[in-house]
């Protein structure tokens, strides 16, 4: 089954059961380059394997990236 939720304001659907790790790993980002926001709050590093995605979510990921 899919749902969908709202990725950088952008709807993608995506399998139920699915965490923020998991969705991370479809993006193929490495989780220690990004910060997340889902529904307004900054979930803390340790908790993205944990958090579900649930539809109508709203996900921010920002990417860190190097320079100067």
């Amino acid at each position: 089954m899919q749902d969908e939720i709202w990725l950088n304001g952008e709807a993608r659907a995506f399998p139920a059961g699915e965490t923020l790790l998991d969705l991370l790993a479809a993006l193929k980002r490495d989780p220690r380059t990004v910060a997340i926001e889902k529904n307004g709050r900054i979930v803390p590093r340790s908790e993205y394997g944990a958090a579900p995605l649930l539809a109508g979510d709203r996900i921010e990921i920002v990417h860190f990236v190097q320079g100067g």
